[in-house]
């Protein structure tokens, strides 16, 4: 199995392999890998909880004798020759390769000190140290890692700064929004037990190399801020403010801000070590900024001498085998754009959940051609399914659940109780398509089966979300 790192750019995503000479390898620049744990019993066909642990690498080389884990990044990749050159200097053949290296943060200033993107393990380490001392901090993005931060930061100001016009736009509507609001000012629940991520670092890092190292480590799990204190300096407990539709105009200094005349300035008595200028014309100071506003596909260490197919969004093309144009090459994860023929009912995400299946399923092709075995496209490619948790609610997304690419003609049934759920169904032509599902609603396997079988649901009408019908049982 491979993981490949590139020296400068941060890797994560999917897990894959290439086979040489019969034996397998890991390449990484990290002392520890991840391994997945699915405790909670699967919840249905397609959806599935799991734990991110992060264990030492030497485990996966006691489990398979054939496994080697080489720690280097790579430098080069040679499809023509079919070979890859290490950071070291070394060379290593292949018959059939993997590259899963992840994506790398679309940072708002590649050199600001007083920005910061929470990307890998490290990040999230530095952002709690600088946190501490913080008063207040800008959060600009409005995807997962935004949501999870300004629910969970203590003891300082927020100002969140999203691009739409309701927060959570990746993964939900506006009425999902509006359900969650009230807890940003609502207390949090007590703090669940401690969780099993582990920080780690690079092999350079953990021997006493110096901290300042540009080398990132691996890509967050889904619990990252779990089991780490985000608390401000102030003595407060939580107050964000939201900033809607706008965007970052500029961010400047303290000096800046003496001699600039730009925008409407708030708290002017008051020294901040950065501003933040937005497009809605306010200007806010802060101890530091967050730039949370997604990745991109790290391909770029691979494309240089090859002729890789690469997708407008940056990631290596992959048919529904997950080959690459280049042979024997595959691709899995965030670095990969899914370039098949999708399912009416699927689309791809850059999520951790996409990624493991794709890991997955890249192996067993990988495995199948080796053996010059047929293998079709694996199931879980068939149905769009997630399940995550925002402001402490289960969240739970199924097929086309924010209405993508759907005809205008498609209808919403939404059932909604404060603080308790939010259900939403997409119809299109009566068959539902989509759901959202907020809360702990039992509902996930019915509404997947739903989806699945395409029934036509036209004679239920509104008493498809009837509270006082038990769904579940009625289409057991």
């Amino acid at each position: 199995m491979l993981l490949y790192k590139h020296e400068t750019e941060c890797g994560g995503g999917a897990f894959a392999g290439t086979y040489v000479d019969c034996r397998k390898y890991i390449h990484s620049t990290w002392a520890c890998l991840f391994t997945f744990c699915s405790c909670p019993p699967q919840m249905s066909r397609t959806l599935e909880e799991f734990d991110v642990e992060e264990q030492p690498s030497s485990i996966l080389q006691e489990k398979f004798p054939n496994l080697s884990v080489i720690h280097s990044a790579v430098r080069s990749l040679d499809t023509k020759s079919h070979r890859v050159q290490t950071a070291d200097g070394r060379y290593f053949g292949y018959n059939k390769l993997c590259i899963c290296s992840g994506g790398r943060p679309k940072l708002l200033s590649q050199d600001n000190p007083h920005v910061l993107g929470i990307r890998d393990t490290d990040s999230a380490q530095e952002f709690q140290k600088r946190l501490s001392n913080a008063r207040r901090i800008v959060v600009v993005g409005n995807g997962g890692i935004a949501l999870e931060l300004v629910y969970e930061v203590e003891g300082c100001d927020v100002i969140w700064a999203v691009k739409d016009k309701s927060i959570g736009n990746t993964f939900f509507d506006a009425g999902a929004a509006q359900f969650l609001i009230p807890s940003l000012e609502a207390d949090k629940p007590a703090a669940a037990a401690p969780c099993k991520r582990l920080r780690y670092t690079t092999e350079e890092h953990s021997r006493g190399g110096s901290s300042a190292s540009t080398e990132s480590g691996s890509a967050l799990g889904p619990d990252w801020h779990q089991g780490i204190i985000l608390k401000g300096s102030e003595q407060v407990t939580r107050r964000v403010s939201v900033e809607y539709q706008c965007e970052v105009e500029n961010i400047f200094t303290s000096k800046d801000h003496l001699t600039s005349s730009q925008g409407t300035h708030r708290h002017e008595n008051e020294s901040w070590p950065v501003y933040i200028q937005l497009t809605n014309g306010k200007t806010f100071g802060c101890d530091f900024i967050v730039s949370a506003t997604g990745v991109v596909p790290n391909s770029e260490p691979f494309i240089n001498g090859n002729t890789f197919a690469v997708a407008e969004d940056g990631g290596l093309c992959v048919d529904d085998h997950m080959l690459t144009s280049e042979p024997d090459v595959y691709a899995a994860g965030d670095v990969c754009t899914a370039c098949w023929e999708h399912s009416p009912l699927w689309q791809q995400m850059r999520l951790w959940t996409q990624a493991r299946q794709m890991g997955w399923y890249a192996g067993r092709c990988m495995a199948a051609h080796a053996s010059t075995q047929p293998i079709e496209l694996d199931f879980c490619f068939e149905l769009f399914s997630h399940v995550t948790r925002f402001f402490n609610y289960k969240v739970v997304l199924l097929g086309k659940f924010n209405g993508q690419g759907l005809e205008r003609d498609h209808e919403l049934l939404v059932r909604c109780t404060k603080g308790h759920e939010y259900v939403k169904v997409i119809l299109s032509r009566g068959r539902m398509v989509g759901a959202v599902l907020i809360g702990e609603t039992d509902l996930e396997e019915t509404f997947e089966n739903l989806i699945l079988n395409q029934m036509d649901l036209t004679p239920y009408g509104e008493d498809l979300l009837n509270p006082n019908i038990d769904i579940e049982d009625y289409f057991d």
